[in-house]
């Protein structure tokens, strides 16, 4: 299992679908597990009762069916499917319509849904998406990358409430890919992910969208500042020593007389 998790961190964001088909018909056994820590790049359905897109993932998926935060039915139907009490169902849906208000501000578009679900330990957990396609053909508004993606994953773990304090563990996963091909930049492929996690103690005073919602903003202006200083600010250091600016080979060339 320790094997297959590092090979699955080395596997191209594009191949993670394929390789863990692979794995799982090799270790059986550990299905779940596998499932419940490879993150895979995040696919959208519409929902034809509401028109609106939501994104399907292991989080509100029963068997071959997923639930839609929009209508809280399960396409393809599905009768006996897993269903928030209606508590957590009214939360679920006051999430989506902010969480929606969040990714259009930051990033122009996208799709994103939020799933919530009971825990064990009478609290619940709540799982927010994101996923931006950037490529011309997509929603790239800028026009740059012939293909380019942005998924995000979010999943926070809401503890009971205990004097008016809860405490909440949330786990943040970004997978970036992108690739260029123009003459300026010629053909170019960047791709990766990175995952952090931030625990809390917050008051309920304010309710716990209000919190998750702080966390997740948070947590995300982290994980941009860390691609751009491992992916982007590496890739700019290693492309300028093998092919540095010409401004800066003048500078180096000595002077001849």
């Amino acid at each position: 299992m320790e094997a297959a998790m590092g090979l699955m961190r080395r596997i191209h964001p594009k191949h993670t679908e394929t390789a863990l088909s692979a794995l799982l018909s090799l270790l059986p056994d550990h299905s779940s597990d596998l499932l419940s820590q490879v993150d895979q790049p995040l696919q959208v359905l519409c929902d034809v009762e509401s028109g609106k897109e939501f994104i399907l993932c292991e989080y509100n998926r029963d068997a071959d069916s997923y639930r839609s935060p929009w209508s809280n039915k399960y396409h393809p139907p599905l009768e006996d499917g897993q269903q928030p009490s209606a508590a957590l169902r009214q939360m679920e849906i006051e999430a989506n319509d902010v969480f929606a208000i969040y990714r259009d501000q930051y990033y122009e578009g996208g799709v994103s849904s939020v799933y919530m679900w009971e825990d064990d330990n009478e609290g619940f957990i709540a799982c927010f998406l994101i996923k931006k396609d950037g490529s011309k053909t997509g929603q790239g508004r800028r026009g740059y990358l012939q293909e380019g993606g942005w998924d995000a994953i979010h999943v926070i773990q809401v503890g009971p409430e205990d004097d008016a304090m809860a405490h909440y563990c949330l786990t943040s996963t970004v997978m970036l890919s992108l690739t260029t091909n123009d003459e300026s930049s010629g053909n170019f492929n960047l791709s990766g992910s990175i995952r952090r996690q931030m625990n809390m103690d917050l008051s309920v005073a304010d309710g716990h969208l209000c919190n998750m919602g702080k966390m997740i903003e948070e947590m995300e202006s982290k994980l941009r500042n860390s691609l751009d200083q491992v992916y982007f600010g590496k890739t700019r250091e290693m492309v300028c020593t093998l092919r540095p600016p010409s401004e800066v080979v003048q500078l180096r060339l000595p002077e001849t007389k």
